[in-house]
């Protein structure tokens, strides 16, 4: 189940415990990174482009409910 991202007017809240702040995500990423690497060879990312990212699962720090993660509005996102 993809789980949509929260935009500047919504915000996650889990639906079993009502949780706002803490949950851990789980992410596909593909990116384009560009590094460079010092004469030690220590490596730097120094540009990174998001080509695609998919969110596979979000799950709930308070209550450990897996996917159970609804959008609702922001306070005063409306105002």
């Amino acid at each position: 189940m993809t789980v949509p991202l929260p935009t500047a007017s919504t915000r996650w809240r889990c639906t079993l415990c009502g949780n706002l702040t803490r949950f851990d995500v789980t992410r596909s990423s593909k990116v384009v990174e560009y590094l460079h690497l010092d004469l030690a060879g220590e490596p730097k990312v120094e540009e990174r482009e998001v080509v695609s990212e998919t969110i596979e699962s979000v799950r709930c720090r308070w209550c450990n409910a897996v996917d159970q993660v609804e959008l609702v509005d922001r306070p005063g996102a409306g105002s």
